[in-house]
């Protein structure tokens, strides 16, 4: 059994970690507001989505959107404009609520007709000296059980997203430690 990677790219190889990859292509599900936060639609969007429910508002102030009520009305009403700091606050506010509210749908379809198929596109080595090249090949896994990925997902846990992506490569048998870094996974919900 291969121990987990050590010195990652010690000799040219590049790619990300495995659970990294898991995360964009969730991020990539996940749609949001089209219209940018630096345009009054945007900012509105953004400002409704953050306080149409109490759930919404206590989660939008967990994720670090500390200001009062006094001043989301007047953001709203459009009498005054948050700064730049505030915008990326309402910005990372409003992905942080996003991803919990679009987790179940996700953990559900996933998870849906046993599971989905995900394709493992291995590191990149065109900048490896060949005596050090591995013989690395796509790879396909279908994972049956999500909701501890999109957990750590949704809190933004990487650590843990990272740990789980090892844990379901092992599946891949003695190879899985070749995949614990990768140019790309890819899979759709």
């Amino acid at each position: 059994m291969p121990d987990r990677t050590k010195d990652f790219g010690k000799h040219g190889a590049s790619g990300i970690e495995g659970g990294e990859a898991v995360a964009r292509q969730l991020d990539r599900l996940v749609d949001g507001i089209a219209s940018p936060i630096t345009t009054r639609r945007g900012l509105q969007a953004h400002l409704r989505y953050l306080t149409r429910t109490p759930r919404a508002k206590a989660a939008a102030r967990a994720a670090g959107l500390t200001v009062t009520d006094r001043t989301l009305k007047a953001w709203l009403a459009g009498e005054r404009t948050p700064n730049k700091r505030n915008l990326e606050r309402i910005e990372q506010a409003y992905w942080t609520v996003r991803r919990q509210n679009v987790a179940r749908y996700l953990h559900r379809r996933l998870e849906s007709r046993g599971g989905t198929r995900v394709e493992i596109h291995p590191l990149n080595q065109s900048h490896v000296d060949r005596r050090y090249q591995r013989i690395l090949e796509f790879r396909t896994l279908n994972i049956r059980q999500w909701k501890h990925i999109i957990t750590a997902w949704a809190a933004g846990d990487r650590r843990a997203l990272q740990d789980l992506w090892c844990d379901e490569i092992t599946a891949l048998g003695s190879q899985w430690g070749q995949y614990e870094y990768v140019t790309t996974v890819g899979f759709a919900a």
